[in-house]
């Protein structure tokens, strides 16, 4: 245990002959050579802890800190992930949906053979196979929107636009306009020819 520091003044009541004596004054001058060398260590120690103390409550002002910014933004995050997980989701399956359905559109387009229609039935055959198309263009223009409504400008960048009748020549007129003009400059000559034919059958059965 350190030794009691004795005060100043109790070092001071000297006798007149202790304060003659070399030798006592010396031996005094070396306890309070001492007791400044235990009083210096004292402070150092007394900083250090001081130091010490300031450490450590920056450290639990920090970890306060921390913990509560990072407490808000994980809060907030998950929030955030919540929302785009759930609109990824979504956009998912509307993605599924659009696969399916131009998958089922592309293999009834792929399925239109004009090779092999009746000459009898072209006239049907044509119109239900412009059908097949024209629902298979709504039906992709509807998907394209849905997609491009879900995500957003880029929901369907690298879906190409389609207009509403890809069969329009330069002149604005469509595939199925050009037919039903060719039908019409043709049905005079079909009856007139078959007006002659049947004038023939009833000339040569007499």
């Amino acid at each position: 245990m350190a030794e009691k520091i004795r005060p100043v003044e109790q070092m001071l009541e000297l006798s007149e002959d202790e304060a003659n004596s070399p030798e006592h004054l010396d031996s005094q001058v070396q306890k309070a050579q001492e007791q400044l060398l235990q009083l210096k260590r004292q402070q150092e120690q007394i900083e250090k802890q001081k130091r010490e103390l300031e450490e450590l409550s920056r450290r639990q002002d920090e970890l306060e800190h921390g913990r509560s910014e990072m407490a808000d933004k994980l809060t907030r995050s998950l929030v955030v992930l919540e929302r785009e997980a759930y609109n990824a989701q979504s956009r998912l399956e509307q993605i599924r949906a659009a696969r399916e359905s131009f998958g089922q559109h592309l293999e009834l387009i792929e399925a239109i053979d004009p090779k092999s229609w009746n000459p009898s039935d072209l006239h049907k055959e044509l119109s239900r196979a412009l059908s097949t198309v024209d629902e298979a263009r709504t039906v992709y223009n509807e998907q394209r929107s849905r997609l491009h409504a879900a995500g957003g400008n880029e929901g369907d960048a690298s879906l190409p636009d389609v207009g509403t009748d890809s069969y329009e020549s330069n002149d604005g007129r469509s595939f199925s306009q050009w037919f039903q003009i060719g039908v019409a400059l043709t049905l005079p000559l079909i009856i007139f020819g078959a007006i002659a034919l049947a004038l023939f059958i009833w000339l040569a059965s007499k």
